[in-house]
């Protein structure tokens, strides 16, 4: 297991960014030999202003206080297996918070730190958990829906680093499968959960047909715009997997 970081470390990032009324995005990077990989945090807010975070990464001053201003960080998002890197340092910060993740994903997830509860304990009607099918319960996704539409949250199960930075990031990002060239699922996410190919294709297939559904946030890369064809050929490339 990687080292973990028990201190507030702030790598690269960027602005807060709304995508939708009480859904905002913050893309980060991972400082690495020879580049900077790409990671993304989501923050929903909550019936009665608490936040769910998805994917936490620590943030400058400047950010954490205009994050504050959203609500009170109530749940701290474990969406995969490899997404263990800052948990511990969020949590001493906001010790009440709880820790969620998939029920597959509990047994790493606790290497770092304990989990409070796995699946759906957002209470929102609005905003709610699932676990993808087909990967050994071991990746959450999560439904957020608005006005203007609906808002699909994905961590591993989809990639679209499109513009990795630095040669190391760059090699990573091609070699592992990350969507260089479209969003796709990285070979990492095939070799490490990935269990029955057809039945996260249908998952796909049965998401693309979401009414108002408007976006894809993924943990890895740029938002996806175009959501719908997007989950078709994913599941299409699934389907001729052996």
């Amino acid at each position: 297991m990687p080292k973990l970081n028990d201190d507030w470390v702030v790598q690269p990032h960027g602005e807060l960014i709304e995508l939708d009324k009480g859904l905002f995005t913050v893309a980060g990077e991972i400082v690495m030999p020879l580049g900077r990989f790409p990671r993304r945090m989501t923050i929903a807010v909550l019936a009665g202003r608490g936040l769910a975070l998805w994917s936490p990464i620590p943030l400058a001053d400047k950010q954490m206080i205009e994050l504050e201003k959203l609500g009170n960080p109530t749940f701290l998002i474990v969406p995969g297996v490899s997404h263990r890197l800052d948990i511990r340092a969020w949590k001493q910060r906001y010790a009440s918070a709880a820790v969620i993740c998939a029920p597959g994903a509990r047994e790493a997830v606790e290497e770092a730190i304990p989990v409070d509860a796995v699946g759906d304990v957002l209470g929102d009607a609005a905003v709610r958990m699932e676990t993808a099918p087909g990967v050994g319960e071991k990746e959450a996704i999560l439904w957020v829906k608005r006005a203007a539409g609906v808002t699909l949250v994905v961590n591993d199960i989809l990639a679209n680093v499109r513009h990795p930075h630095g040669i190391g990031a760059q090699v990573m990002a091609r070699l592992l499968g990350f969507g260089v060239d479209r969003p796709r699922m990285p070979k990492i996410g095939k070799r490490l959960f990935l269990k029955d190919p057809k039945a996260l294709a249908a998952g796909f297939r049965q998401w693309a047909k979401t009414d108002g559904l408007r976006r894809i946030v993924v943990s890895h890369g740029d938002p996806i715009t175009d959501p719908v064809p997007v989950l078709k050929r994913a599941a299409d490339e699934l389907d001729r997997m052996k």
